[in-house]
């Protein structure tokens, strides 16, 4: 099985997204992080240069040099990563969807909402990990993403602080 964090929205909270990483950095295979806290991201990795971190550009994350919206390829899955608000995720999924399909994905994972949602829609599986430290209509939250040969599970998971 290959386990994948999925964190987005952090907004400058370094010691959340540390506490992600010392609290799944032996059994994860990877982090995605699905914007909004590039400064965070650098910061990790001049602590922590070896964990491997997979990240996109969101809409507050001015002056970073990641990409709006990349591939993943993980677990004999193909997994299309961006923030949203570049495909107006909060009127609708189906431009995302559209984009995710045409890449070739069978996974899309995005942020911007600060709201948690998973679920699957012909063939794709959707999930916004929604905010660990700044939650809009739901629960602070972050994902879980299991790959393995009977398929893909998708869990948020409520966000409480472990590690100090």
């Amino acid at each position: 099985m290959t386990r994948i964090v999925v964190v987005s929205d952090t907004h400058g909270a370094f010691d959340v997204l540390l506490d992600l990483v010392k609290r799944y950095q032996k059994e994860a295979a990877c982090f995605i992080h699905c914007g909004d806290g590039a400064e965070e991201l650098e910061e990790l990795h001049r602590l922590m240069p070896d964990v491997p971190i997979y990240a996109v550009r969101g809409n507050c994350d001015y002056t970073a040099a990641l990409p709006a919206s990349r591939i993943v390829e993980a677990g004999g899955h193909r997994i299309f990563v961006t923030h949203g608000h570049l495909f107006g995720v909060g009127a609708s999924e189906e431009p995302i969807q559209r984009a995710a399909r045409e890449a070739g994905a069978d996974i899309v994972l995005y942020g911007h909402l600060h709201r948690g949602t998973t679920h699957y829609d012909d063939g794709l599986y959707v999930m916004n990990p929604g905010s660990p430290v700044r939650p809009r209509d739901s629960k602070a939250s972050f994902g879980l993403l299991d790959l393995s040969d009977a398929g893909v599970v998708c869990h948020l998971v409520p966000y409480e602080r472990k590690y100090r």
